[in-house]
């Protein structure tokens, strides 16, 4: 799906009394949400077990 169609559907969703900055946050999470879903894809992301124990340092 091409990135215009994506930033229709993300805005379309939102109520119709959203404020432009409340637009410019969901397509920012829908953004940041893909780039994600593409590195997982690609083999980049770690495993539950692994971003627990790199939580685990900021715990102390």
């Amino acid at each position: 799906m091409q990135t215009k169609e994506i930033a229709k559907q993300v805005i379309d969703k939102l109520p119709d009394e959203s404020t432009m900055d409340d637009i410019i946050h969901a397509l920012y999470i829908a953004t940041k949400f893909e780039h994600g879903v593409a590195e997982i894809r690609e083999g980049k992301g770690i495993s539950y077990e692994e971003a627990n124990k790199r939580l685990e340092k900021w715990e102390k």
